[in-house]
């Protein structure tokens, strides 16, 4: 069982997830399985993704009951408005084919349009209606939270950011922990670019792991969310076989040395 972070709302969201950016709209259904066969119980989609179809096809015939997968899809930059985000959350809805999502939020803040605080009152809307059993945020910096918790009436439960060790964003992190928000890390495993880092490499020897595990696992340590995307059966796999070992101080410490602001 992948263990879950509580959010400001009281739902829980699984700890570790499945990315599914750019995966084709007539494969990602398979990988969506394969996930779920190997234990995964949350799935990341986007608008932008143009895969929510299968992605909604594959939790509908996964043979698990709805409530026990976590669903995340995104709203994209040209839909900010209130408007046109509660219409755009309705295609995302009917492309899922689902009578819920479990999480949605905006893919970015788009600070020149100057519209993600009335778009965020359309999400508070899309929650208070009980369409999404939480929403949040993705890419949004200190300044943009700022400003959104000042003026609307609820509190991002996640804010999705770039997060790995090269990027560890401690201060948008202590940022989000201090206002009750969850920061989940997309491309987690920095697309493979570390994971041949002699710091990593010998982590991952000393506990007998991969180094995308190490990393990973360096994620939940750091009480964040992960959804690290993969295609591979092998790879879905492992990406999920994290949760028999510990990071110590040491490694923590050493890892900590790998961040290039």
């Amino acid at each position: 069982m992948v263990p879950a972070l509580r959010l400001n709302n009281d739902v829980e969201i699984p700890s570790l997830g499945l990315g599914v950016y750019k995966i084709p709209d007539d494969e990602v259904e398979q990988v969506v399985h394969t996930a779920v066969e190997a234990g995964y119980r949350s799935i990341d989609t986007a608008t932008l993704y143009r895969n929510e179809r299968g992605v909604g096809a594959a939790v509908r015939s996964s043979g698990l009951p709805r409530e026990e997968l976590f669903v995340t899809t995104k709203l994209w930059n040209t839909e900010h408005g209130y408007e046109k985000a509660l219409r755009a959350f309705d295609a995302s809805l009917g492309k899922l084919g689902l009578d819920y999502v479990d999480l949605y939020l905006i893919h970015w803040p788009e600070p020149d349009q100057d519209l993600y605080v009335e778009t965020w009152r359309a999400l508070e809307k899309i929650a208070s209606d009980g369409r999404a059993r939480a929403i949040g945020v993705s890419n949004f910096g200190t300044a943009e939270l700022e400003r959104l918790i000042k003026e609307s009436d609820v509190v991002p439960a996640v804010n999705q950011v770039e997060l790995h060790p090269a990027r560890q964003q401690a201060a948008l992190r202590a940022f989000d922990t201090e206002h009750g928000i969850v920061t989940e890390s997309w491309s987690p495993l920095a697309r493979g670019r570390q994971l041949s880092h002699e710091i990593i490499t010998t982590i991952a020897g000393k506990h007998n792991k991969s180094p995308a595990q190490v990393v990973l696992r360096w994620h939940l340590e750091m009480g964040l969310v992960a959804i690290p995307k993969s295609v591979s059966p092998k790879r879905i796999r492992e990406n999920i076989d994290i949760f028999d070992f510990e990071l110590d101080p040491q490694d923590i410490a050493a890892i900590a040395t790998l961040e290039h602001g």
